[in-house]
């Protein structure tokens, strides 16, 4: 039908039927402010290129997703998330989730060893394996991993900063080899992120930005040369939007962070034809359905627009956007705890419509504190109702020429692109951290979410609308203490290591630092001789010194 009579046609039933029917008096809008109209149609998407915008699954521009087939041909990797406690209480979780069906796993750390403190420091010891596992040595990592096949199992190390980041990873390719395994052997992700730093988790004695992206670009370097299935980074997305980004925001900040690293590696001699398919996007799926599902598609056509066009990449492969995706945690409500299995299911289902590589759903209860194992399957079970009883997996892009949603996803990506041109004004994804602009947009950001909340434009089910009082208090899962058991270990891996041999390796690796080479085999070779976490972190921190938020 010719688009004119659409419009034609549109105007007759607006005038005639849809304004004689009034609207409820409330904003029509995503949670990120774009504003979703009542009704579109073909002649609302003016210039509509199909085979540019949309195409077909598995080719450019990837807005139908990454395979042909996807989940016709592969499901999206079950990847839930743990961390607890000592490695021994983490490694018993890892192999619950195994055996309950998870294919993937997703291991995150407690602040300390985000912060790159031993669990036995002073500063530490309260929070020793709270809200993660504690890690302080090699030998953690053997234990973490023991009876686990990590050559057939894809990990993610949620290790947010490259401070720590750098050092999980030489730990965990160290751990290979004393299996005996080629690195290339190794499937998984590193967090690896120094926007985690300085812009999200910003906590006293964080390294400057320019000293965490060199860290990080370090990492991706030394992966991509020997690691050849190792995703080096997960631009982090997800926390971004969980400190109050929107989720054009999302998009822009990761994509603005990824296109710095590529011009780095560039410089270093890795062309982005060899980088651009080891680098990996974690999101949210937050509380909008359809701006969700929208932003992933946008997302993918953004990414292979930006490194076909600036970078020069020919193969459409290395040009595929791949994410892993977790649902939102700031969504997640204390009050009727139960109502968050319901908002992880749908942000889960947006998640799988939008075309994910890896998902994992919060447990219900994670308001509370860390979820108790009972959560924990039932979110498990969430993504396995999803994947074989709800029918989404039997279509290729089942959404797909939507009006409305591929409406959405033409704005979220032309917002994206404006955010990056403002990044790209502000010197880069780096100086936009030194200077404080970052955290002035997500501040402003958060503050609008929150009062849009408080005030009830917003509706929170069971905070300010439909509340009960009185509510009983879900079981929480009680945390063991890691510092004495942790302890313990380090004064063992102290009073053994070759003492001569761990000095000289520190030695190197401050050595390394100083003259600006890759720091990656330093940072191994101290790990393999004994060295624990704060021994190599404090050598970043005598190099490069820290950093204080810039007030703004």
């Amino acid at each position: 039908m010719d688009p004119d009579e659409i419009r034609e046609a549109e105007a007759r039933w607006r005038a005639e039927r849809y304004a004689r029917s009034p609207e409820r008096p409330e904003p029509f809008e995503t949670v990120s402010g774009i504003p979703v109209p009542p009704l579109v149609t073909p002649a609302g998407l003016d210039g509509f290129d199909y085979l540019r915008e949309l195409g077909f699954p598995g080719a450019p521009p990837f807005t139908r997703g990454v395979h042909p087939t996807m989940y016709r041909g592969r499901l999206w990797t079950v990847r839930p998330l743990a961390g607890f406690g000592t490695p021994e209480d983490t490694n018993a979780r890892f192999h619950y989730l195994l055996r309950q069906g998870a294919t993937g796993l997703s291991l995150t750390f407690d602040y300390p060893t985000l912060r790159g403190y031993n669990s036995d420091d002073p500063e530490a010891r309260a929070e020793a394996g709270k809200g993660g596992v504690a890690v302080d040595c090699l030998e953690d990592l053997e234990v973490l991993f023991a009876g686990i096949p990590i050559e057939e199992v894809s990990v993610s190390l949620v290790a947010c900063n490259p401070g720590m980041a750098i050092v999980i990873l030489a730990m965990y390719f160290a751990l290979a080899r004393r299996r005996g395994l080629d690195l290339d052997r190794l499937a998984g992700t590193s967090q690896n992120d120094f926007l985690m730093e300085t812009a999200v988790t910003t906590a006293p004695r964080a390294l400057p930005p320019a000293a965490s992206f060199r860290l990080e670009c370090d990492a991706i370097e030394y992966a991509l040369r020997h690691a050849g299935r190792w995703n080096p980074v997960s631009f982090v997305g997800y926390n971004l939007r969980e400190a109050g980004a929107t989720a054009v925001e999302e998009l822009g900040f990761a994509f603005a962070h990824a296109r710095a690293v590529l011009r780095e590696l560039g410089r270093r001699g890795l062309d982005a034809e060899r980088a651009a398919p080891r680098l990996s996007f974690f999101f949210a799926a937050h509380r909008s359905f359809f701006e969700e599902i929208a932003k992933y598609r946008a997302a993918r056509r953004l990414w292979w627009r930006i490194v076909t066009e600036e970078f020069g990449v020919h193969d459409p492969r290395a040009a595929a956007l791949r994410f892993h995706v977790q649902t939102s945690g700031v969504t997640l409500t204390a009050q009727q705890p139960l109502n968050n299995a319901v908002r992880a299911a749908y942000q889960a289902l947006a998640a799988v419509l939008g075309g994910a590589q890896s998902l994992h759903v919060s447990g219900h209860d994670e308001a509370w504190g860390l979820p108790t194992e009972a959560a924990a399957r039932l979110a498990l079970r969430t993504q396995q109702i999803i994947q074989h009883e709800s029918g989404v997996t039997s279509a290729v892009d089942p959404l797909g020429g939507s009006y409305l949603l591929e409406g959405l996803t033409r704005e979220v990506e032309a917002r994206t692109r404006a955010l990056l041109e403002e990044v790209e004004a502000q010197g880069g994804i780096v100086a936009a951290t030194e200077s404080g602009w970052i955290h002035a947009r997500l501040t402003e950001s958060a503050e609008g979410y929150r009062a849009a909340v408080k005030e009830g434009r917003l509706k929170v089910v069971g905070v300010n609308c439909f509340v009960e009082g009185d509510e009983e208090p879900p079981e929480v899962f009680e945390q063991p203490s890691a510092a004495a058991r942790q302890g313990e270990r380090i004064r063992r891996v102290k009073a053994s290591r070759d003492q001569a041999a761990c000095a000289g390796a520190l030695a190197a690796l401050e050595s390394d630092l100083a003259a600006g080479r890759n720091a990656f085999p330093s940072v191994m070779a101290a790990a393999e001789a004994g060295a624990t976490l704060r021994e190599i972190h404090d050598r970043f921190r005598a190099q490069f010194g820290t950093w204080s938020l810039p007030l703004f």
